[in-house]
């Protein structure tokens, strides 16, 4: 099985331009694409407001926090994949608040064959969230279309007497004899009582 090629947006919060530059240096062009760097959590912040990454890398400390509390949240609530770089001395409390939440810890110095590997880490990971968002999106949907059926065969109740089974029978028959969807008849049914 040969794995697609993809391109993945990542984000870079580091307060020392050294470190933003050794990591900037080990991206491909052809696989990291925007790569952008910001030196705060603040401006980190107001960046993911307007838009996603796939991998978030935080060099901690960051100016304005240590980074750890905003990875955790960010896990939270979202599906990017997060990589979180600390100092040796600082790696196995680190470790143990941010691996709950899903956020991969590497410590300093960084080596260019250590960040190869958490490149291929935070691809896997991001692979794995694009499943679980695409499995939650059409699970929404499924619950979304039950409640407008739901709905339609309220208004065949109240409008047109009909019991729920026969509402529902009535959903299924005109679904099938028109070769259409059960959400479409229920949403003609709807406008057509409101």
């Amino acid at each position: 099985m040969k794995l697609k090629r993809t391109q993945y947006s990542v984000l870079i919060i580091s307060s020392a331009d050294s470190f933003a530059d050794a990591l900037s240096a080990v991206l491909s062009p052809a696989d990291h694409q925007p790569v952008v760097r910001v030196a705060s959590i603040s401006a980190a912040k107001r960046l993911l407001a307007e838009r996603q990454f796939d991998f978030v890398m935080i060099n901690a400390p960051v100016q304005d926090e240590a980074g750890i509390e905003f990875a955790c949240d960010l896990a939270a609530k979202s599906a990017c994949a997060i990589v979180v770089f600390v100092r040796a001395d600082a790696f196995a409390a680190t470790y143990e608040q941010l691996t709950p939440f899903g956020v991969f810890t590497m410590h300093k110095p960084l080596a260019q064959h250590a960040a190869m590997t958490a490149l291929l880490w935070l691809a896997a990971a991001r692979e794995r969230n694009r499943q679980h968002e695409s499995k939650a999106v059409s699970l929404a949907q499924k619950m979304q279309d039950i409640r407008t059926v739901n709905k339609a065969k309220w208004f065949l109740i109240e409008h047109e007497h009909m019991n729920e089974a026969q509402a529902h029978r009535h959903i299924e028959k005109q679904a099938m004899d028109r070769c259409v969807s059960r959400t479409q008849i229920a949403e003609e049914i709807i406008k057509k009582y409101t």
